[in-house]
């Protein structure tokens, strides 16, 4: 075992066999971490030691431990740790509640380079050919001591030609989900021009960043001052650092960490809705579109958030919400739906209990539900031949049946009677020029970031052009769309009478 410290706190350094394993005692906790196997987390047992004993009574246990958890116990205490192999894939982080940190500059500044010694681990391939990194590269891992992290390396932005036009436009596409961006100059060559378009581009986003200057061993002092002057940057602004060397690299580090630094998101799905021992129904569709094995993303992100409330889940299929409420000897607080299931759920609930779906829901955590219920209204203004957007943030297999390219150009065609243009756009794909479209209907957004989404938002906003999601769309088609949003007094007092 080995004893460390960063940042003024005790790390204690496991080497076991597939990875290594840090834990630390912080403000009378022991925090967690576990870096090396990111697909594959591990379980531990914490015990205290006592002298002249190999464990202690009154162990702490983690029967499940994410990359990052905690759990009050004494400080100035010995701690085991006992490692079992288990697979937490479906545990991980979600990729977008990750800080997205993003590393950019130009062709052969070393950015691929940097992030490998910020990490600690060859995340993108390196060499000294121009433009290596042909795509964007993102890795979801741990980095102390921000925690759940997605690194994200990017083509060099002065790349040439056509495809590497689209390479850069890739590069550009990144920066709308980058919550803390890098900067890498090239220390032997200093700024130009593409690096200061680009840090431009960085400042009107509002992205905190920070500008490295790599190949520190080969700048002079005449660069430094020369990339000072051409970004707009006092001295502390820009650090020095050597990937070759790794000098440089522990305080790039510490910045990271200050600058990427986000609050603790004050926001709930569902738990400030609902008190400890409510039921609350969810109605999971279980077909040929459910992913085998396993729920979505927003069902499981519910369901922890109403465990955290000490309420209690009852996940059934939409076939079966009548009998279980009947069943249940005690009324519902709310019954949240898929929102293919939406028409069918709303007549089998009674009008007394609130109904709403994990669309709605997940509008409402990011922060867009009354930009997305006055979205959906915007159907009734459609006419023949005007063109909708739909946009996904995954890039999920096409079922023959699939909600975005044929279930609801369908509903809007059946509620509009008009003969109305689709186009279909998934992952990272979101066109810049947004003006040809009367609406634009997204996704739930569970796989996006909150920058991402509220840039989304704000590009359809700037041009004039509504934006909805799938569940208040299809809530407003089948005339649910007051009732689901009923539990939101503000919202349902916007739809009237």
């Amino acid at each position: 075992m080995a004893e460390t410290t960063v940042s003024g706190l005790r790390r204690y350094v496991f080497l076991p066999a597939g990875g290594k394993i840090i834990f630390a005692v912080e403000q009378g906790n022991v925090v967690l971490y576990q870096l090396g196997a990111e697909k594959r987390l591990v379980c531990f047992r914490v015990f205290k030691t006592c002298v002249g004993q190999k464990r202690c009574p009154g162990w702490v246990r983690f029967p499940h431990v994410p990359a990052r958890d905690r759990s009050p116990v004494p400080t100035g205490m010995t701690y085991t740790v006992e490692r079992r192999g288990v697979d937490m894939s479906m545990n991980q982080t979600p990729m977008s509640e990750r800080i997205h940190i993003g590393f950019f500059g130009k062709r052969n500044a070393g950015k691929s380079s940097v992030m490998n010694a910020v990490t600690g681990q060859d995340l993108a391939v390196v060499s000294a050919v121009k433009g290596t990194t042909t795509d964007p590269v993102y890795k979801s891992m741990e980095l102390l001591p921000l925690g759940p992290v997605v690194m994200m390396d990017t083509p060099g932005i002065d790349d040439e030609g056509e495809l590497g036009g689209l390479r850069v436009k890739k590069s550009y596409q990144v920066l709308n989900k980058t919550d803390a961006a890098v900067l890498v100059i090239d220390g032997e060559a200093g700024a130009s021009e593409e690096d200061r378009s680009l840090l431009e581009r960085i400042r009107r986003k509002g992205i905190p960043y920070i500008v490295v200057l790599n190949k520190k061993e080969l700048a002079s002092e005449d660069t430094r001052a020369q990339t000072l002057s051409k970004l707009g940057l006092r001295d502390e602004q820009l650090l020095p650092v050597s990937a070759a060397d790794g000098s440089g690299i522990k305080e790039l580090k510490e910045r990271i960490a200050e600058t990427a630094k986000q609050e603790e998101p004050e926001q709930r799905i569902v738990g400030d809705m609902i008190s400890p021992s409510d039921f609350i129904v969810l109605v999971v569709p279980v077909d040929s579109a459910a992913p085998k094995g396993r729920l979505i993303l927003p069902q499981q992100q519910t369901i922890r958030d109403i465990l955290e409330t000490d309420a209690v889940s009852i996940v059934i299929k939409e076939d079966r919400v009548k009998e279980t409420i009947e069943n249940l000897g005690k009324k519902p607080r709310l019954v949240i739906t898929d929102s293919q299931a939406f028409q069918k759920v709303a007549e089998d609930t009674p009008a007394d209990i609130m109904l709403t779906s994990f669309s709605i829901l997940f509008a409402r955590y990011k922060g867009n539900l009354e930009t997305a219920v006055a979205g959906g209204t915007a159907l009734d203004s459609l006419e023949n031949g005007d063109k909708v957007l739909i946009s996904e943030g995954c890039t999920h297999h096409r079922q023959c049946d699939d909600i975005g390219t044929v279930k609801i150009p369908r509903w809007i065609r059946e509620y509009t009677g008009k003969d109305i243009r689709f186009e279909t756009t998934s992952g990272t794909q979101f066109p810049d020029e947004l003006e040809d479209y009367k609406l634009i209907v997204h996704c739930g957004g569970c796989m996006l970031n909150e920058r991402e989404m509220k840039y989304r938002l704000s590009c359809a906003s700037d041009q004039g052009v509504p934006m909805t999601n799938y569940g208040i769309l299809i809530a407003y088609v089948k005339g649910i769309l007051k009732r689901s949003v009923e539990l939101f007094p503000e919202i349902y007092r916007l739809l009237g009478n």
